[in-house]
């Protein structure tokens, strides 16, 4: 009888790993489908047409660079010298940087690193959303079907140029893990379960309140439902679980209280208003099936749109939910659909309501500007419930084979957009004498006002080729003191700005001399001309001259 359930555990084993590798496959190659670009060319195209994507790049390149080099000091990234903790000025990609660091220590290109981790996040999402589904329907073909629905939803293919909104695999995975522990309340689960909400809060602050809140609030909705309010187990596995998602997110939250106390640095109510939903964003959508929709409501900023499979089944899944007799599957349908209510009403920012009691009773809020994102919880219910609509609709056909492999084809031609990414540019001559000399401080020229930072992102970018630190860059957060010098650093070479870079040791100066006009790079050249002693030229051709600062004048 031993051997017999010891044979039985390793068939089970073995059928559940073969089953992953299809999903991953499947999911593999639906993802080189609608990212051919990306797929087959990784390391020669990237979304470096915006200040965004640039900085993507660069921070992912960063955390997989430092992560070997110098890994106590990863926060402290190139940009802002002399500042420290400067990762922490925005989202830091740490999660992000640890998973591309075998693609970039073996090609050291930074497109192939940051396009790896793209990719890689569709086939996550899907295989994780996948799983969830699975869960709870046990039903492999709406699983598929609904995971389509979330990996590639409007909202993702929208944000391809920030890294981190794309890390959305933790959601259901966290989900998975909290159904799991809800099932079964056992202290592994509950590590498990913080382990995944700890694990999505190094990929994403953003998705880490998030993954915190929807299973928050599906522990309440199951402690009611299951009538588990007096059942220690469950409540010590949820204890586990955070306790271990704040060990994990340790790292990432410590940086941030340091610049918060340092700076005062948070995000109001009104900042968020400008970042609200309004309920067109909701039919707003890039992909080709859905272009009509931007002519009858106008494209206001976020895509939000789930698709037509996961709205119309999703709704079909409330309702089969609602009238079903199993308590499991009406307990799915009313977590879900409330939880998608719920996230719509807090997208809608402070005038929803929702979000404004958010932003007071929990901390990280405080932090946080866009409530729009919270359409992609919206998305995730939707899609779940969608799973178990399609699940129902099978059973009924007599055919469900060829259903839902129609199923697969339309959510996968209906979610298809035109998306094209830029060839990126070979690396400035300059740059790669620069990285030939000692190491050192550089200012990069033009610096270019307060308006146009985000431009600064590309010096960012091409420091990737060299990793000095530099003076002038771009994040979320910009610290005062060099927006109080940048308009004197911005008439380098000059007796003041001469006086601010000896105070902070910069050694090189970068001048991209096709950024100026005609006017000002004959300016530029007449100062070169006279603080000719104190500089040493390493580099000069049309585009970009490479200097390096040998003194200071008295």
């Amino acid at each position: 009888m031993e051997i017999s359930a010891e044979r039985f555990a390793n068939r089970a084993s073995r059928a559940g790993f073969r089953e992953l590798a299809v999903v991953l496959l499947g999911f593999c190659v639906s993802t080189a489908a609608l990212m051919r670009q990306l797929a087959f060319h990784p390391g020669s195209v990237a979304r470096i047409d915006n200040g965004d994507g640039q900085f993507s790049i660069w921070n992912v390149a960063w955390v997989a660079h430092a992560l070997v080099v110098d890994p106590l000091h990863v926060f402290d990234a190139n940009i802002f010298h002399p500042h420290r903790w400067t990762l922490a000025y925005s989202e830091p990609n740490l999660g992000e940087g640890a998973l591309a660091l075998p693609i970039y220590w073996l090609t050291h290109n930074p497109y192939a690193a940051h396009n790896f981790v793209l990719l890689s996040s569709f086939v996550m999402s899907g295989t994780a959303t996948y799983y969830l589904v699975r869960y709870l329907t046990a039903d492999r073909r709406a699983a598929v079907v609904a995971a389509i629905g979330f990996a590639y939803c409007p909202f993702v293919f929208g944000h391809t140029p920030h890294i981190q909104l794309e890390m959305t695999a933790g959601l259901p995975l966290a989900l998975l893990a909290f159904h799991r522990l809800a099932d079964r309340p056992t202290i592994g689960r509950g590590l498990a379960l913080g382990a995944v909400v700890g694990g999505q809060t190094l990929f994403c602050a953003y998705y880490g309140v998030f993954a915190v809140l929807i299973v928050g609030y599906g522990a309440l909705v199951l402690a009611t439902t299951r009538r588990l309010w007096t059942t220690m187990r469950y409540w010590m596995a949820l204890l586990v679980a955070g306790a271990m998602a704040l060990l994990i997110a340790a790292p990432l939250y410590v940086p941030y209280a340091l610049l918060r106390r340092q700076t005062g640095f948070s995000r109001t109510l009104k900042d968020a208003e400008s970042f609200s939903a309004i309920w067109q964003m909701y039919f707003a959508s890039a992909a080709y099936a859905h272009a009509w929709m931007l002519r009858l409501v106008g494209h206001r900023g976020e895509v939000l749109f789930p698709g037509f499979v996961t709205s119309l089944f999703g709704i079909l899944g409330v309702v089969v939910g609602a009238l079903d007799g199993r308590s499991r599957r009406r307990e799915a349908a009313i977590l879900y659909s409330t939880l998608a209510v719920l996230a719509y009403i807090a997208s809608l920012g402070p005038s929803g309501g929702l979000y404004s009691v958010l932003y007071a009773l929990i901390p990280p809020f405080t932090w946080l500007r866009a409530p729009s994102r919270l359409g992609l919880i919206v998305t995730l219910a939707l899609s779940t419930l969608a799973g178990i609509g399609i699940a129902a609709t099978l059973q009924k056909f007599s055919r469900p084979l060829f259903l839902s492999t129609a199923l697969v084809v339309i959510a996968l031609a209906e979610l298809a957009l035109p998306i094209r990414f830029p060839t990126v540019p070979p690396v400035e001559p300059a740059y790669r004498v620069l990285a030939t000399l000692p190491r050192g401080p550089v200012i990069e020229m033009p610096v270019y006002s307060e308006k146009f930072a985000f431009v600064r992102a590309k010096y960012m970018l091409s420091s990737t080729a060299h990793w000095m630190p530099l003076v002038d860059a771009y994040s979320d957060y910009i610290p005062t003191d060099f927006t109080r010098k940048a308009p004197v650093l911005g008439e380098f070479p000059t007796y003041e700005a001469f006086k601010l870079l000896e105070r902070d040791q910069v050694r090189y100066a970068v001048f991209h001399m096709d950024t100026y006009s005609p006017d000002m790079r004959r300016a530029l050249e007449s100062r070169l001309e006279r603080f000719s002693p104190y500089l040493r030229q390493h580099y000069r051709d049309e585009r970009t001259a490479l200097y390096e600062i040998i003194a200071f004048p008295p």
